[in-house]
């Protein structure tokens, strides 16, 4: 008797346009709280309160490896955005068993995912996967739309470019024969006692996600372009006091997050990045901590937790992938000394032979005179032939310094005595 009378009680106020059960009018959103940033060691995060609504979200980043393989009846597929949303009983005052995702979590993660995924960047802007997790802490009324609110702050917060921030709002309606009334950002008791739990999820340009849970036979048209219009008005409002806190997304990922860079090379040389066996891939993770990428087009991504690790990983490949320039000076490395000449590595797998004539300016009568095997020396790029043979120069390398302290380190050969003149030749 006591629910039957409080539900037309509750019904019958907010028909005739009296306060709610929280003392707002109809079109009224409840107080907002927001933050970024609230868990420093996370690639991203957000608070996001709505009167007795919140949602801490959390986004992470990680290579494209890390995508969530799904397969389906038409085949399989890799998803690389995913967004979980968690409902603890203690959420709303209860205890129970927290055990695996229930149909009602699954359903409302699905729907904030649809509401986020529109304004996600493309692979090729972004090549990493993202998961967002949104836990709820407490609820009354569109904990679903809050987590959208505060995936899209947690994400910005995390610098993945957003094509627009996201908010979603809940709308309400209760319907008798007296006329409808529709409500604006429902409280859990609302939607109990109400015909209709209508989500409405978008940006400042348009809506990217809706859903409706209805009670009675239908709406009209009428009722539809009412809610749309509060749902507007209402989501314009929380984006701009989310815009206050964070209305782009942070121009990097943060520090702890993996770094990307894209590489192109020639196909030809995906074989030499490999290596026998994947030995060189292997050797170059090992050293630089980075996950390498290749594809068959030759297009290569790098990922590493720090930057110095990205540097170095982007450093070997070009070494191991790059071709000698003509004219330009390389630092190599005597890797064997023969009778007329030596072979200088100066590249990775890349060796060149500086004739005995291109050593030094004066005549050399033995290499090993002036080279050792192992020895770091400047070298330029005379000719490439059509076979790929490379011929390097040392003495074309030299500046006039390093000229002159060659000179004066050559061997030089012993003077030739030469007698006096006697006093009296003419």
């Amino acid at each position: 008797l006591f629910k039957k009378l409080e539900k037309k009680v509750v019904r019958g106020r907010v028909v005739a346009g009296e306060p709610r059960i929280d003392g707002r009018d109809a079109r009224t959103v409840r107080p907002l709280a927001i933050e970024v940033g609230v868990l420093p060691n996370a690639h991203g995060s957000s608070l996001f309160t709505r009167g007795e609504t919140q949602a801490i979200v959390v986004a992470t980043l990680g290579s494209l490896r890390d995508a969530q393989m799904i397969d389906a009846l038409e085949g399989s597929r890799r998803d690389r955005f995913m967004l979980h949303y968690n409902f603890p009983p203690y959420s709303v005052g209860e205890t129970g068993r927290m055990g695996g995702t229930s149909r009602r979590e699954t359903g409302h993660g699905r729907l904030a995912r649809r509401g986020i995924a529109a304004m996600l960047p493309s692979e090729d802007e972004f090549p990493y996967t993202v998961r967002v997790v949104s836990e709820i802490t407490e609820s009354n009324g569109s904990s679903s739309m809050a987590s959208v609110c505060g995936s899209s702050l947690a994400l910005m917060d995390a610098g993945v470019p957003l094509k627009a921030p996201v908010a979603g709002i809940a709308m309400g309606l209760v319907k008798d024969a007296n006329g409808f009334a529709v409500l604006t950002d429902i409280l859990g008791d609302e939607d109990h006692l109400g015909d209709m739990d209508f989500k409405v999820a978008g940006t400042t340009a348009g809506i990217t996600a809706l859903q409706m849970d209805i009670k009675i036979q239908g709406i009209t048209e009428e009722i539809m372009e009412v809610a749309l219009h509060q749902a507007l008005a209402a989501r314009l409002h929380i984006l701009a006091e989310m815009n206050k806190v964070i209305a782009v997304s942070r121009a990097e990922v943060a520090d702890n997050a993996p770094r990307f860079r894209t590489l192109k090379i020639d196909p030809e040389k995906i074989r030499d990045v490999i290596g026998k066996g994947g030995s060189t891939i292997r050797a170059l993770t090992e050293e630089t901590g980075a996950t390498i990428d290749i594809q068959d087009d030759g297009s290569i991504r790098i990922y590493c937790d720090n930057r110095d690790g990205l540097d170095l990983a982007v450093f070997r490949i070009q070494e191991i992938t790059a071709e000698a320039e003509v004219g330009k000076i390389y630092e190599g490395t005597v890797a064997r000394i023969v009778d007329f000449g030596a072979f200088v590595t100066i590249m990775p797998g890349t060796d060149g032979l500086v004739h005995i004539s291109q050593i030094a300016d004066q005549r050399v009568e033995k290499v090993s005179d002036y080279l050792t095997e192992g020895q770091k020396i400047k070298v330029r790029v005379l000719d490439v032939d059509a076979r790929g043979r490379i011929k390097l120069s040392i003495k074309d390398a030299l500046d006039d310094a390093e000229r002159a302290a060659k000179a004066s380190h050559a061997p030089k050969a012993e003077p030739v005595p030469v007698a006096d003149a006697p006093d009296d030749a003419d």
